[in-house]
Order: structure tokens, then C-alpha cells, then sequence
């Protein structure tokens, strides 16, 4: 499993996870409403943690830095 999440989008992740959780948590919104919001901020949290997103694989999208790598001469 290879990060595909990385950059501003890895912190904003976290962010926005917490602040689904948090209106989950703290505001009297029908159950169903509930529900998908904390599936969805933990899904958020998740991905901003391990740093990789299933649905951008499927699709081919990776917001990390490339890594340079530079061979030295023997």
C-alpha cells in the first residue's frame, strides 16, 4: 500500500474529519444525518492518518510530493 495522499490535502483531511465527527457529536441532527457524517469523518480521519485513499487509487490520483532519489557514482 503506497501513499497516494499527501501535501495540504493530508492536514485538511484531518480537519474536515474532525469537524464531521464533532457536528456528528454535538448537534441534534436526525439519526441517518448522523450516521454519514461520522462514517464520513472517520473515513477522512482514517485516510489523513495512513496517508492513502482507496478511491484515488481507483482513479490514479497522487497529491504526494515525488520523491527524488540520486545515484552515486561508485
Amino acid at each position: 500500500m503506497r501513499r497516494n495522499v499527501g501535501g495540504i490535502e493530508r492536514p485538511l483531511r484531518g480537519i474536515v474529519g474532525a469537524a464531521l465527527l464533532a457536528i456528528a457529536a454535538f448537534t441534534s441532527l436526525p439519526m441517518g444525518w448522523m450516521i454519514a457524517l461520522f462514517v464520513f469523518g472517520v473515513v477522512a480521519l482514517a485516510t489523513s492518518v495512513i496517508g492513502f485513499c482507496p478511491a484515488w487509487s481507483l482513479m490514479g490520483i497522487n497529491t504526494c510530493e515525488v520523491e527524488t532519489t540520486t545515484k552515486r557514482a561508485a
